[in-house]
């Protein structure tokens, strides 16, 4: 019997939904919210119920019956650090959505309408693999400052979805392989992956790694001191630099990778040599976790909307194509990552994790 989900993927001024039979797509929107309607709500939680009306409002236009859904499954949010896997929406886990322990984010939306949702026609609710996913091995969390431990947020779902991909379309278990994953969008992540566990990866928010579109990645520390205390800026603006208007915005003044090409392949010396550093970076990172992974990896894994970019791909072969061959999937598809965590679950594949 075919499996019918509803997959919530809530943002910052959008909720983006996708009804899927099995793995198919049945129909996907994109709901758009302006900054007015947003405006209104003091909290993130606060927003559960204007979301949930245009939701089902929607699925009403679509005249889709929402009974004949077997799952709703919501994306992850600001959890504590939780092992990766399906989770089923607990009221521990709720209650820590409501409180956002790790921050206020419009994912942590997710879990919630999925329960609501979910509860009120009689089907489990599920997340999967939240940005907090935290399988570090213990010596990963060293830092050179013990107040200062390394923390694991990265892009969890599309590693995992992409990581699982490969290990389908070969044949073998994914706790079998040992693969290096490289998340290249708004964000870079590059994870080493083992026995099933993401057991070290550079934090793709405001911790280490490569510079982004729109992050810095690590940072001279002496100098990043030197500015917080120069009078100069904020610690909101300071926090802004490194996240947001930092990376390509901050070279280029733009965070379109295409545009950064683009730019570059007309001449521009300045977008040419900060592409070279991105990627310089990017390939340094995969070094990195090959040291990580003791040189013995069975695959390096690109994907991201980065990814879409022959040229990106093809420098990155160039340098690190030695350690490892190659496998691309580019583009972030989260409202199917989401859909097959989920079906994992119902199929008996895996089991669901407890919050």
């Amino acid at each position: 019997m075919s499996i019918k989900s509803l997959i919530i993927n809530p943002g910052s001024t959008s909720t983006k939904i996708g009804v899927f039979e099995d793995e198919t797509l049945l129909f996907e929107e994109t709901l758009r919210h302006s900054t007015e309607e947003i405006s209104q709500y003091a909290n993130i939680v606060d927003q559960k119920d204007f979301r949930k009306k245009i939701i089902t409002d929607l699925l009403e236009s679509r005249n889709f019956d929402i009974k004949s859904l077997n799952v709703v499954v919501g994306r992850g949010g600001m959890l504590k650090p939780i092992p990766g896997g399906t989770y089923g929406v607990t009221e521990a886990l709720l209650a820590d959505l409501r409180k956002g322990v790790q921050g206020q984010h419009a994912s942590n939306l997710g879990g919630i309408l999925a329960k609501e949702i979910g509860d009120a026609i009689g089907v489990p609710s599920y997340i999967v693999d939240p940005v907090v996913v935290d399988e570090l091995m213990p010596i990963a969390r060293y830092s050179g400052v013990p107040e200062l431990p390394r923390v694991s947020i990265f892009h969890a779902l599309n590693q995992k979805a992409v990581a699982k991909r490969y290990a389908k379309e070969i044949g073998k278990p994914y706790e079998s392989l040992r693969l290096i994953v490289v998340h290249m969008g708004g964000g870079v992540s590059v994870g080493a992956h083992e026995n099933g566990k993401v057991i070290d990866v550079f934090n793709a928010l405001d911790g280490d790694g490569a510079f982004s579109p729109e992050r810095a990645g690590g940072v001279p520390n002496g100098a990043l001191i030197k500015m917080c205390f120069s009078g100069k800026y904020s610690e909101k603006e300071v926090y802004g630099k490194l996240v947001g208007k930092g990376g390509f915005n901050a070279y280029l003044g733009t965070n379109d990778m295409r545009e950064v090409t683009k730019r570059a392949n007309e001449g521009d010396e300045k977008a040419a040599e900060a592409k070279e550093a991105f990627l310089l970076q990017v390939a340094k990172d995969i070094g990195s976790m090959a040291c990580v992974l003791n040189g013995k990896i069975d695959q390096i894994i690109v994907t991201g909307g980065i990814a879409y970019g022959a040229d990106v791909v093809t420098a990155l072969k160039e340098r690190a194509e030695w350690i490892a061959p190659f496998t691309v999937y580019p583009g972030e598809d989260e409202l199917l990552a989401l859909a097959q965590g989920a079906l994992r679950v119902l199929r008996g594949e895996e089991e669901a994790k407890i919050y």
